[in-house]
């Protein structure tokens, strides 16, 4: 078997460069995704998020125990399903401010990365039902939405402004602190993962194959060049050859993974758990790195929020609307509204994010409310300073890696994390939330003094589902990938995903993953400008 690219995980930046690869009539491109079909309808439904944060559409993972967070070992939830985690996330659009992306240019050796450069390629990707100009685009694959917001969500955005955060109508405009309701990648009432609006308009066509349930267990390189990847199919291992290109897009934990088990990686690491050397590249799964969030949960005086649904009778009610009108609560994200703003005054942009969940006990690990009525406030350190690493556990590619995002190591990263709590204490008891609250059921009385909120940050945090950095782009010694994303040291070889990112964005990281495959494919394809699929 032998094709022109061979692309490694069907995710947002892999579902991404399937789609524009393949848009040259004369290049066979296959793509191998570790997961199966996007067809369980939960993906579908916007607020099938809540279903989706544990089972079987992810791998499963755990932390290693967290030093600085109690010991703890936190579920770490990351997709293995067509789409990725564009399939299972909460659909909140935003990509981080221009500042971030001028911070890896300038200040990190990413040439070509400035937010000037990458604008037009969010631009492109970018199907919005409600903003225009220079930020946004009309008519691309990953469609966009500015839904009706709830009405607690909306109490939310003006409980914010009574604290003194002021409304702003675009995240991804030219400034972004502020409060609004979010806008979410979600089409005419249902979810728009990379694979919904990518892939899927791209499969008609005979020069893209893609199989799922398929792992890959190595790359192969001949002679300092990738010339394929490795699968086992039958118990037996089968070489599938890349004429031009392999591309890893197998996620933050998946990439780094990948690379060592191909003895990719530090030779100090590689040879005690039994992985031949190839190329002695230190920094692969090094700096990893992701946001930390904690979560408060407020019971409410009466049944606001969509966890009244959760009784039968509503629920049924609430399924009839959506399949009449695409409307209602199945097709709310659950995660309507939020916040960018400061913990520190003399931050030049917000270093603090907010996400409003119109319900209780949705994710895996946070609490539900006595009383079935409940709403969840998460904040999150938007510039986190710890770093920690992926590692393997064995030379079997069956076997998860150890996963460390080393949680809270930088003093910086707990002040933050705890000032987010703070401040989330104080939007919650502005009048225009108060007259929807009964009481602060979590943490309550746990913590009060600024000792007992560091306790409860340790002991309560957990991921906010943005792991980057393991396969970090730059041209420092411990850069993995150069700002082309060739892998340094190795012919043939990209990487493209979030573990490319040398910093975490200040926002949620799908629609700049997304961006990223749309880099990748111009750097592949040398910016050619013709797209007429074949």
């Amino acid at each position: 078997m032998s094709f022109d690219y061979v692309i490694v995980g069907a995710g947002s930046a892999g579902s991404v460069l399937a789609a524009r690869l393949s848009e040259m009539p004369e290049a066979q491109v296959l793509l191998l995704e570790a997961g199966g079909a996007d067809s369980n309808p939960y993906i579908h439904m916007p607020v099938g998020f809540f279903k989706m944060t544990g089972g079987g559409l992810t791998w499963g993972y755990r932390t290693a125990p967290q030093r600085h967070a109690n010991n703890r070992e936190i579920p770490y939830a990351q997709g293995r399903v067509i789409g990725g985690s564009s399939s299972i996330n909460a659909q909140v659009f935003t990509r981080g401010c221009p500042e971030d992306y001028d911070h890896w240019a300038k200040d990190l050796g990413c040439t070509g990365w400035s937010f000037e450069d990458v604008r037009p390629l969010f631009v492109r990707s970018e199907d919005n039902d409600t903003l225009g100009g220079p930020y946004h685009g009309i008519g691309g694959p990953l469609g966009v939405s500015t839904s009706a917001a709830h009405p607690l969500t909306r109490a939310f955005v003006q409980a914010c402004q009574q604290y003194g955060i002021p409304y702003n109508p675009d995240f991804n405009g030219r400034h972004q602190a502020g409060t609004a309701p979010y806008q979410s990648t979600t089409r005419n009432g249902r979810r728009c993962s990379a694979a919904v609006g990518y892939l899927r308009p791209a499969m008609g066509r005979k020069n893209l194959t893609i199989r799922k349930d398929v792992l890959v267990s190595r790359i192969v390189v001949e002679n300092g060049r990738a010339v394929g990847v490795e699968i086992v199919e039958g118990g037996r291992p089968t070489v599938i050859r890349a004429g031009s290109e392999v591309i890893v897009s197998a996620g933050a934990i998946g990439s780094p993974k990948l690379l060592m088990l191909s003895g990719l990686g530090p030779a100090d690491h590689l040879r005690p758990v039994g992985v031949p050397v190839v190329h002695d590249l230190p920094g692969v799964g090094q700096n990893f790195h992701d946001h930390y969030g904690v979560d408060i949960v407020h019971e409410l005086s009466g049944p606001y929020s969509l966890d009244k649904y959760n009784k039968l009778h509503w629920k049924a009610l609430a399924g009839l609307e959506y399949l009449l009108f695409r409307k209602g609560p199945v097709a709310s994200t659950i995660v309507e509204g939020g916040a960018f703003w400061y913990a520190e005054k003399d931050a030049a942009t917000p270093d603090l994010q907010f996400h409003f969940l119109i319900g209780a006990g949705v994710e895996k690990g946070v609490p539900s409310v006595p009383s079935g009525s409940g709403t969840t406030l998460n904040s999150y350190t938007l510039r986190p300073r710890s770093r920690g690493s992926i590692t393997l556990r064995s030379a079997n590619p069956a076997d998860a890696p150890v996963i460390d995002p080393n949680f809270l190591a930088d003093p910086y990263d707990v002040k933050v994390s705890t000032e987010g709590v703070r401040q989330s204490r104080e939007i919650m008891s502005e009048p225009a939330m108060r007259r929807y609250v009964r009481k602060e059921h979590f943490p309550g009385d746990r913590a009060r003094t600024t000792a007992e909120l560091e306790a409860y940050v340790r002991q309560y945090g957990r991921t906010s589902y943005h792991p980057v950095g393991a396969c970090k782009m730059g041209v420092d010694a411990m850069a993995v990938v150069a700002p082309d994303l060739r892998v340094h040291g190795i012919d043939g070889l990209r990487v493209a995903d979030s573990s490319i990112m040398p910093r975490v964005v200040s926002s949620n990281t799908n629609a700049p993953s997304i961006m990223i495959g749309e880099k990748a494919s111009d750097l592949v394809r040398g910016n050619r400008t013709g797209r007429q699929a074949a």
